[in-house]
């Protein structure tokens, strides 16, 4: 029977469902103590699961939840017992609790409430580890693993994956841009936005970026996720190309229109780039005019305030040096107004268009234009797939912004695996399986 005093204690810091009771409490500075004994006690031997005879008792320390904003410690009295089985190889044994497993230093509920710390409240490790009074080291070791077992453990985390982005992404930043060793790829669910039951989830990175590391991901999964995986939208990188053709041949590969328009804005700047040195000699200035107007060319003709219609305007005026800069714009607007059709069967049409002129021949002076009409053509099966499928990696880039938030949360990452799992934790949808524990 609880007490009046143990009742209210039990309540307040909820002891009564991990299996404890409260006998009393002390301050001990900034750290709460709390003594308690288990509710129920099991005197069988775990070796021969014969009843032992009580023997003495023993003090077990915990590291349990935050207690009115200050870190909690349960001293729970535990009893030990020595077996009465002779031919037993166990000669002593205590009672194992129902609120921490043998041998750990957190009870189970302290492992849930870090991770919801960390992916629901957006926590860095140190803000979480001082909330319970201990180390950064042991709450990121605690994280990582309950993290690698509710992803890589789990038996339903690929179940149902139908349309799979990839994409890459920079887990830390170098003196050298895109050194390999900075790069990983990323694997991101898209099939719940499809659905309308959720959003987009991160379910793995893989350190590097090439069609080798993607293939050997691809290889790793079972038959039944590769055959169930229908649409696989990515990037222009032909290195993930090549891996879906070879493991997923039965998908539809989809060029996400974000880096189709970002193709496009590319080559209309290095034709802006090239006719600045080729009508003054040198690289732009704040006053030269296609330096000036670099942000207003990039934008689309619907966002164009009236201010920047006539900067335009007055670009195409004032010399035919700048016609190819002209013209590339214009197929740059093209590009995105495909995109931006509300009919997707008409937007087809037009990307089509676009495709095919810029495949018949071009005029000397848009090297730019036939570059990207070169690489249009090549993945043209890819880029109207969008249109069919209208799946696009546009969601990958929001958790690619996410990825970046959590950088800034820990400061920056040196352990490249660390990294991969805090990413499942902040952006692999995982709050109901960490509720679950």
């Amino acid at each position: 029977m609880h007490t009046t005093g143990n009742f209210v204690a039990d309540t307040i810091c909820r002891t009564a469902e991990i299996g404890l009771t409260i006998t009393d409490a002390a301050d001990a500075g900034p750290i709460t103590v709390i003594n308690a004994t288990p509710v129920a006690v099991d005197d069988q031997c775990p070796g021969c699961s014969q009843p032992g005879s009580r023997r003495d008792h023993i003090t077990r320390q915990l590291v349990d939840l935050p207690v009115v904003g200050f870190p909690s410690r349960l001293h729970v009295r535990i009893p030990r017992f020595t077996c009465t089985n002779d031919s037993c190889d166990r000669k002593i044994f205590q009672t194992s609790l129902a609120c921490a497993d043998d041998g750990a230093k957190l009870t189970q509920r302290v492992t849930r409430w870090i991770l919801q710390c960390l992916a629901v409240d957006r926590m860095s490790v140190s803000a979480t580890a001082k909330a319970l009074g201990v180390g950064w080291e042991l709450v990121n070791k605690i994280a990582v693993q309950a993290c690698r077992n509710l992803v890589y453990d789990s038996s339903d985390h690929l179940a149902d994956v139908k349309i799979l982005g990839v994409d890459e992404h920079v887990w830390k930043h170098t003196r050298r841009p895109g050194e390999p060793s900075s790069m990983v790829t990323v694997l991101v669910d898209l099939t719940p936005l499809a659905d309308g039951t959720g959003p987009a989830r991160l379910i793995d990175m893989r350190p590097g970026r090439s069609a080798d590391v993607l293939k050997t991901w691809l290889r790793e999964r079972d038959p039944q996720f590769r055959a169930g995986v229908q649409v696989v939208t990515m990037d222009g990188f032909a290195g993930y190309v090549t891996a879906v053709d070879h493991a997923l041949a039965a998908a539809t590969k989809v060029m996400d229109p974000f880096h189709v328009v970002h193709l496009g804005a590319e080559k209309l700047t290095a034709c802006r780039q090239r006719l600045q040195r080729e009508t003054t000699g040198r690289r732009g200035r704040k006053d030269d005019p296609l330096y000036k107007h670099r942000r207003t060319l990039l934008t689309r003709t619907n966002y164009l305030t009236d201010r920047q219609r006539q900067r335009l305007d007055l670009l195409w005026g004032t010399d035919d040096d700048y016609v190819a800069l002209q013209v590339t714009w214009g197929f740059y607007q093209d590009l995105i107004g495909a995109y931006g059709h509300p009919d997707r069967s008409r937007g087809r049409k037009l990307m089509i268009r676009v495709i095919n002129t810029l495949r018949k021949g071009l005029p000397a002076g848009l090297e730019e234009l036939a570059q990207l009409g070169r690489t249009l053509w090549r993945r043209r099966a890819d880029i109207l797939a969008y249109f069919d499928v209208g799946a696009s990696n546009g969601p990958i880039e929001a958790v690619n912004g996410r990825l970046e938030h959590l950088r800034g949360i820990a400061l920056g990452f040196r352990n490249l695996d660390h990294y991969i799992l805090r990413s499942l934790i902040h952006s692999g949808q995982l709050q109901d399986k960490i509720n679950a524990l």
